[in-house]
């Protein structure tokens, strides 16, 4: 993760990259994760906020494939970003990054991207919660504090397979060896370890005074909020980030930025939803997501984050009217020009769309 001081704007900062990034290191963190260095092609500073995240725009087989990638530096270090990614069985994308990006070579990136920062919530303490890949926000954010060596307390929660698995291992040993605020806890499954409300209140017995931010897959992010809710945490001070969005990528065969998605209960009252690239009409009901909807028709439309962050499933709303609020993906102009984002558009009426 990353975490900037609570001087820096709460605004939405503007993009710095649109364009080209050439990979200058590959760092081994554990069997089946590598961080990727980028730099620009051209002389620029990168200003982010810490826990946003960055799009990369491939074209793998010839298809063009759209991830979104947390930036895992933080902002205090802003020559470079850098991504850490897991290599998955059977992964398109993560596959393609571990095998094909090697110093040298370039990629097309977007960003800054996100909600998810300590920026926008300072606080003197924070929890940080984090599962698998779910931990590199959270790092970010964790290196920001070091970086800067703010006086504030961070209780640092981390599940993972086994102590191999543990992603950023030494350098959180390191840290935590040479800064007294902040306190690192590792939760093992092979040790027959769960996250469990007990364990939070050991590690962080004032949790009700703590800032909490938590990444990490769906199962995993349920629990957290039951317990945090359970023990009567203000949800207001809690804050999270899905790392479920690459399910599609397991799927080789799944078109790009195609995500499984579970329509809301039928609310009874239904529209129709034309799409004029593909000649199809579906029907949508005021619960659910235009993307939803169309997932749940055999439609496969381009999307990756899948909450109205990247903007990957932008498109044009040519009638009609949605209800959407989104996390970000998505400018006042791009609205004002009749832009929705699918994965988070319910229809008001009758929708017409370009797609």
């Amino acid at each position: 993760m990353t975490m900037t001081t609570a001087t820096m704007p709460a605004g939405p900062l503007p993009a710095w990259c649109d364009g080209t990034l050439v990979c200058t290191r590959v760092d081994d963190v554990t069997a089946d994760v590598r961080t990727f260095v980028l730099e620009p092609t051209e002389p620029r500073l990168f200003r982010h906020e810490a826990g946003q995240y960055l799009t990369l725009l491939l074209d793998i087989d010839g298809r063009p494939v759209e991830r979104c990638y947390t930036i895992a530096s933080p902002p205090t270090r802003p020559d470079v970003v850098a991504i850490t990614v897991k290599r998955v069985s059977g992964g398109l994308v993560s596959n393609w990054l571990h095998d094909h990006l090697t110093p040298g070579t370039t990629v097309r990136a977007r960003g800054p991207l996100g909600e998810f920062s300590t920026a926008r919530h300072p606080a003197p303490k924070y929890l940080f919660l984090s599962a698998g890949s779910g931990v590199t926000p959270v790092m970010s954010m964790t290196r920001t504090l070091y970086d800067l060596a703010r006086p504030v307390d961070v209780v640092f929660l981390h599940s993972a397979r086994t102590f191999e698995d543990i992603i950023f291992r030494q350098e959180l040993a390191f840290m935590t060896a040479t800064t007294p605020q902040l306190r690192v806890a590792h939760v093992l499954d092979d040790r027959g370890e769960r996250l469990n409300p007990e364990l939070i209140r050991e590690h962080a017995p004032d949790l009700l005074e703590r800032e909490v931010f938590a990444c990490g897959p769906d199962g995993y992010m349920r629990d957290v909020r039951r317990m945090l809710a359970t023990a009567g945490l203000d949800m207001a001070h809690y804050h999270e980030e899905s790392f479920s969005f690459p399910t599609s990528d397991v799927a080789l065969a799944a078109p790009a930025g195609q995500h499984e998605y579970e329509r809301a209960p039928d609310s009874g009252q239904g529209f129709s939803v034309e799409f004029t690239r593909s000649g199809r009409t579906i029907d949508c009901d005021a619960d659910s997501t235009v993307l939803a909807a169309a997932a749940s028709a055999g439609i496969s439309l381009p999307a990756s984050c899948g909450q109205g962050m990247c903007g990957t499933c932008k498109t044009t709303l040519l009638a009609g009217s949605v209800d959407m609020p989104h996390k970000g993906g998505i400018r006042p102009r791009e609205i004002a020009d009749h832009k929705i984002l699918l994965c988070c558009s319910k229809p008001l009426d009758d929708l017409v769309i370009d797609a």
